[in-house]
């Protein structure tokens, strides 16, 4: 079976501890429920996201150079 998160073309998740959470919630003025959403099954997600988990997802782009986006982990 192929591992697809380890793909080229699948960007670098990374799942953030309490403290990243909190400092990206104020960046942001949102609450956790509010961020968008990825399921749990999302075969690029890390093996330790379990649902509540917010995932930082960095992505090549032409304009920026590198995207931030971010993720609440649901069932």
């Amino acid at each position: 079976m192929v591992d697809v998160s380890q793909h080229t073309l699948v960007p670098e998740h990374t799942v953030l501890d309490d403290e990243e959470v909190e400092s990206v919630l104020q960046e942001y003025n949102v609450v956790k429920t509010n961020l968008p959403k990825i399921k749990r099954k999302d075969p690029a997600l890390p093996d330790d996201a379990e649902p509540g988990d917010v995932i930082k997802i960095v992505r090549n782009s032409r304009t920026t150079d590198k995207a931030v986006v971010y993720r609440l982990v649901i069932e």
